[in-house]
């Protein structure tokens, strides 16, 4: 039987946080220890990643030992740099005879417009995370983590955009388990596809509705605007199926199709979507199942993120605007 689990009870990682609140950035690691095989697929146009050339089905390494999310634009890879210093201390890594490498692939959206762009997530920043990661077995959704700024429906600027968040969700049926963490920050409206209704996006707060990203695009057919600020929604499957690099690269593509029932629009050219899929190969299952289960965990996980976020700097959450109707 399909069943809710919880993330953080996920055999084999675990999820940390750490973010700068007053700065509205933050960042999210996944750990294996002991080392998850892992793929990725990025689908957006304007990605901001770290050693995903790596992760092709062709090249030697196979398995990762973190995925981070991270705000901050570019300057957020760097809490890779924290998060390798936490697994060496830990002696964990891709052995290369003089020292043991941990092998830290992630992704960054674009936060800096809704805080203080000087801040920005850090070394520092990436060895809390891990930390964090140590201890939290109950993981928070919402305004946290790589979510802290994310914001969602930006075609007509911050003044008609709402908060975005950090979302997880995870299934178990036997012996398989499939969970997702994603960061929301899409340029696109936020669809719930179970009713076919939008949740969060581009809205006019005076008369409390819903603009419809999509057209006022088409009502902007001619209109040269600079859209590129904000964006960009990422994320990452864990589960524990058997599976090759190539396999867990097919799962991430697979895993968009999240993406594309709860974003409108997704994958946009001003979007730098990406997903990882990590994992840590215990079980022996259809590889169709997993791909599907990858799909409604992102799905759902994105869903959570929004419903969970609160109202940071004036962005109006979900919260609010149920609380307001």
């Amino acid at each position: 039987m399909l069943q809710e689990i919880s993330i953080g009870n996920m055999k084999g990682f675990s999820i940390g946080h750490a973010q700068y609140n007053d700065a509205a950035t933050g960042c999210t690691v996944i750990i294996n220890k002991n080392g998850a095989v892992t793929g990725v697929d990025v689908r957006g146009g304007s990605p901001g990643t770290r050693e995903t050339d790596l992760l092709k089905s062709e090249n030697l390494v196979q398995e990762t030992h973190a995925v981070f999310l991270s705000g901050g634009s570019a300057y957020g890879l760097g809490v890779a740099d924290g998060i390798m210093d936490y697994l060496e201390e830990k002696k964990i890594g891709f052995d290369v005879g003089v020292a043991r490498v941990p092998i830290v692939p992630g992704a960054i959206l674009f936060d800096l417009a809704l805080g203080d762009a000087s801040v920005r997530p850090d070394a520092t920043l990436g060895y809390q995370a891990c930390l964090d990661a140590e201890t939290t077995k109950e993981i928070t959704n919402g305004s946290i983590g790589a979510g802290t700024g994310a914001t969602v429906g930006k075609c007509l600027g911050t003044s008609f955009s709402m908060k975005g968040g950090l979302g997880t969700f995870a299934i178990q049926i036997g012996e398989l388990q499939v969970g997702a963490v994603v960061a929301v920050n899409s340029f696109g409206d936020i669809l719930d596809p179970q009713e076919n209704q939008i949740i969060a996006g581009a809205y006019d707060r005076e008369n409390k509705q819903f603009l419809h990203t999509e057209k006022q695009l088409l009502s902007q057919l001619d209109k040269q605007t600079n859209r590129f600020s904000e964006n960009t929604s990422i994320g990452t499957i864990i589960t524990n199926a058997n599976a090759t690099k190539a396999e867990m690269n097919k799962i991430a593509s697979i895993a968009h199709d999240g993406f594309a029932r709860t974003m409108r629009p997704s994958h946009t050219l001003i979007d730098g979507d990406t997903i990882f899929a990590m994992t840590s190969n215990k079980v022996s299952v259809d590889l169709t199942i997993v791909g599907m289960l990858a799909v409604q965990a992102i799905e759902q996980a994105v869903i959570n993120g929004i419903k969970q976020a609160h109202t940071v700097l004036g962005q109006p959450s979900y919260r609010e605007m149920m609380k307001n109707k």
